[in-house]
């Protein structure tokens, strides 16, 4: 694959990344928007895991079938060779409103200062469903549920896994997991793909990414 120096990066919507999970480009796309929301909140290249180790705080729970993406992109990752991001939330020990409070206080007093990547699940507007956002600042996990949780992160990816408005909780435990599995993919090795990057820019004074036609 042939690479090109950035000169910029344009949203989809109202200057805010939102990609299709089924676009052929989707995880070069997150990629890129998760190394530019880096940029944009203080990481600097070559110095990430030295200054601010990177946590991967991934919400959700597998009792429900739309709140699982979170707990499905941790276990991707983990699965990664990513030694120096550590990663919270999986299938197997996920991180949900019971324990999210508890989970923070722990990567804070394992890490100290770390750089907090929150992934979740949401609910949207129909033609949203099935897109993945990238954005800057923490998230409010179970907002949509009317639950009072932690703000978590600083940059957050989130996954628009049905539509929202009306009996959320019953709407994401009829989610079809197909999308949730489409979009948990493209996060995780978008994520995969921007640690990379950074990784290697040990080696490297300018940042590439690959050239989308």
């Amino acid at each position: 694959m042939r690479f090109r120096k950035r000169e910029g990066l344009r949203y989809c919507l109202n200057g805010k990344g939102y990609f299709k999970s089924e676009d052929k480009y989707a995880v070069v796309k997150v990629a890129r928007a998760i190394s530019d929301t880096m940029v944009m909140t203080g990481i600097r290249y070559g110095s990430t895991t030295r200054e601010r180790p990177i946590v991967v705080m991934c919400i959700g729970t597998d009792r429900s079938t739309g709140d699982s993406l979170g707990p499905l992109v941790g276990d991707m990752l983990t699965k990664k060779k990513m030694p120096d991001v550590h990663v919270f939330g999986t299938l197997d020990y996920p991180v949900h409103a019971r324990n999210l409070e508890e989970t923070l206080k722990s990567a804070y007093d394992t890490y100290g200062r770390p750089y907090i990547i929150a992934v979740d699940a949401s609910l949207g507007i129909l033609e949203h469903v099935g897109c993945i956002s990238v954005g800057k600042g923490p998230i409010k996990p179970g907002a949509g549920l009317k639950k009072e949780l932690p703000a978590v992160g600083d940059m957050h990816i989130t996954g628009v896994v049905n539509t929202g408005g009306f009996m959320d909780f019953l709407v994401l435990q009829s989610t079809r997991l197909s999308v949730v599995m489409k979009m948990a993919d493209v996060i995780a090795r978008g994520l995969h793909m921007a640690f990379n990057e950074y990784a290697n820019l040990a080696y490297s004074n300018s940042f590439y990414t690959a050239q989308i036609q």
